[in-house]
């Protein structure tokens, strides 16, 4: 059985079944998002991890015709566990408090459909900034971003590839989760990583902070808000997405990061409570250069292209920051198609093609 493309090992499944017969209340369990950024790395390194815990998988075993109705009570009893391990919002909605409040698995591959329309209630309010979202399921900051399994590629070996996805994800906190960056400092820390040798990306960057405009448009990469205009409500940005490698131009490691951003915010003034949201969906892609056929610098990476898709962040607003509406609608009212920032279920050139070049897309939730 697999749930979001991650698959029950055999072995585990074994034990599971043994247990199953001796009637223990043990159950494989899908590895929770941090637990899979965790197994990547177990998957490099021989041994268990210094602190963990391992467990003798040949468990004892009952014999006699009196222990018969046990098997099945515990045949029973770990099934049911079982069910709890891989779908538990099934069992949420049983006893009537699924309310979509179970934890997504991440996503390691694109979904087919956009997430579920939540029932209609109370809006958003600064203790519950997520309710009536599909993001109230989504992982906390980097725990909603989905890391694949390395393996050598290009002139990287395994751990490079390894070294170089946490890189990437370092790329994608610095830029779209700093608390300093959301209150419109500069991302100093995400500059950083991005190599200097490349004019026309610095030309750029130092435009994009100096003189923002539509060619120079720092929420292409950045998440930033005017703090004199509205703030986070809460620390919690809730994320969903994944990246994704492959072979690059002159045997480069190429990342792309297709990662959906969630930011509840209130206006600055004391005593505020009214909370909206603004959805920032990025697609940014990576080159991870040999330095012997290419000009970089050591751990910094090359960028090939970057896109965003914004709801309730301003339209046609170029000042270097992201401008949300308190209206009924949270700003989703435009000239444009329906959107639903929401869907990850189509790439971000699909998306765009769809909302068009010209004037603001219709947002259908917030």
């Amino acid at each position: 059985m697999s749930k979001g493309g991650e698959s029950i090992p055999d072995e585990e499944w074994e034990r599971f079944l043994r247990d199953a017969e001796a009637g223990t209340r043990s159950a494989p369990k899908e590895p929770s998002a941090r637990a899979r950024m965790v197994t990547r790395r177990l998957r490099e390194e021989p041994g268990p991890p210094p602190g963990w815990r391992t467990h003798d998988t040949a468990g004892p075993r009952r014999s006699g015709k009196g222990n018969k109705g046990w098997y099945a009570v515990g045949l029973l009893v770990a099934a049911g566990l079982l069910v709890v391990a891989v779908a538990p919002g099934w069992v949420a909605g049983w006893f009537g408090g699924g309310g979509g409040s179970a934890p997504l698995a991440a996503e390691s591959q694109r979904p087919g459909q956009p997430p579920a329309t939540v029932a209609a209630g109370r809006g958003p309010t600064v203790d519950e900034p997520f309710r009536g979202s599909p993001a109230a399921q989504w992982g906390d900051g980097t725990e909603g971003i989905h890391l694949p399994a390395a393996r050598a590629t290009g002139w990287m070996s395994k751990e490079e590839v390894a070294r170089s996805l946490d890189r990437s994800l370092d790329f994608l906190a610095a830029s779209s989760l700093d608390p300093g960056v959301l209150r419109g400092e500069r991302p100093k820390e995400a500059v950083a990583l991005v190599n200097p040798h490349q004019q026309d990306v610095r030309d750029y960057l130092a435009a994009a902070f100096d003189s923002p405009g539509r060619e120079n448009d720092p929420l292409l990469l950045f998440s930033r808000f005017d703090k004199s205009e509205v703030r986070l409500a809460g620390d919690v940005v809730k994320t969903r997405g994944r990246l994704t490698f492959r072979e690059g131009e002159l045997g480069a490691l190429e990342v792309t990061a297709d990662v959906t951003y969630v930011y509840p915010v209130v206006r600055a003034e004391a005593g505020s409570d009214a909370v909206t949201r603004t959805i920032v969906r990025r697609e940014t892609v990576m080159s991870w250069d040999d330095p012997a056929k290419v000009v970089t610098e050591p751990g910094t990476f090359s960028l090939v292209s970057y896109k965003a898709d914004i709801a309730n962040g301003g339209c046609d607003t170029f000042t270097g920051y992201l401008t949300p509406e308190f209206t009924p609608e949270h700003g989703a009212a435009g000239d444009g198609p329906e959107v639903d920032p929401y869907d990850r279920s189509k790439s971000m050139d699909t998306r765009i093609r769809e909302s068009g070049e010209a004037g603001c897309g219709t947002a259908t939730r917030s």
